[in-house]
């Protein structure tokens, strides 16, 4: 084992501290270990909305690129931000057991608004699934675009005059950086593989493939498998309000999808339970019965509209 393992990762905080859990699964494991930070075009531009900026691969293609010229042996990603396909030369490695799935309201004085239907609040995030959601549960709010990392968007919050913003549970939690002002939004179903963290390496590096496979998840990898072929069959990315979530409990697979027009006035959600042996193709059955139902018309007209 002199071969050292170059670990690619993103430089903020959360992302150093997905990598960290990868090198120390690796170490366990006796491999010879180095972190090497990357930039990413998502960290640099921080003012353009995610859906303006070409999306796909935003966060994950400096490293994809780093990966393919050989400069890195595995990169480790936030899974929700992977595109649905990876590139070519380019493969899941490991899912990580998955941590947090859900997220939360981050408030400025106290979550009073919540219960006045009258009151126009002023809320952040930059998600389109996240604001969908919330124009659906809250129509007269009044919804801000909030980039940067977990850090960077707390203080912008703490700076602008909002009522609150909304953050993943796993990113706040992960770095102790959740504040006290903060409840979960347990209405709000999560992007598709939110919580989890993966990793991927070169298809021919059996090196990497075999070090990494040690630390798999294979409850994770199912439940995000389903997620993202959700997400994939619906053709959609970060520019379409789509959001899946896959528990496992006693060899069952329960799933909740949905799909929501930009405004989240007109949504389409599935719910169901299979066995765990029959759920591989799970998430394309559910989103080709969302589809039928009348979500193509959404899915075309969110694209018509970029």
């Amino acid at each position: 084992m002199d071969k050292i393992i170059r670990i690619g990762t993103r430089e903020s905080q959360l992302a150093l501290w997905q990598a960290h859990q990868v090198n120390d699964l690796l170490t366990a494991q006796g491999y010879k270990t180095t972190l090497v930070p990357i930039k990413s075009e998502g960290d640099i531009d921080l003012v353009t909305p995610l859906y303006e900026i070409g999306v796909q691969g935003i966060f994950t293609k400096s490293l994809d690129l780093a990966l393919l010229n050989n400069r890195i042996d595995i990169a480790v990603h936030s899974f929700k931000d992977v595109p649905t396909q990876l590139p070519q030369q380019i493969v899941q490695a490991a899912v990580l057991k998955r941590g947090p799935v859900k997220d939360l309201l981050v408030y400025k004085n106290d979550t009073s608004f919540l219960d006045q239907p009258d009151y126009v609040a002023h809320i952040a995030t930059s998600s389109v699934r996240r604001k969908a959601q919330w124009l659906r549960k809250y129509p007269q709010h009044q919804l801000h675009n909030l980039r940067g990392n977990v850090n960077t968007r707390l203080q912008k919050l703490a700076a602008e005059n909002w009522d609150g913003a909304i953050f993943a549970v796993a990113g706040l939690e992960r770095i102790n950086v959740r504040p006290a002002n903060s409840i979960d939004l347990d209405w709000m179903l999560p992007a598709p593989a939110q919580g989890a963290v993966v990793a991927v390496c070169r298809e021919d590096d059996t090196f990497c493939r075999e070090a990494c496979a040690a630390f798999n998840d294979a409850e994770t990898a199912l439940s995000t498998h389903i997620e993202r072929e959700f997400l994939r069959t619906l053709m959609g990315g970060c520019t379409t309000p789509i959001s899946a979530y896959a528990q496992i409990q006693n060899n069952t697979v329960h799933f909740s999808g949905e799909l929501c027009s930009l405004d989240g006035s007109r949504f389409f959600s599935i719910s169901r339970e299979v066995a765990t042996e029959q759920a591989q193709h799970l998430g394309q059955s559910a989103a080709e019965e969302i589809m039928a139902q009348g979500g193509a018309e959404v899915v075309a007209e969110i694209r018509n509209a970029k």
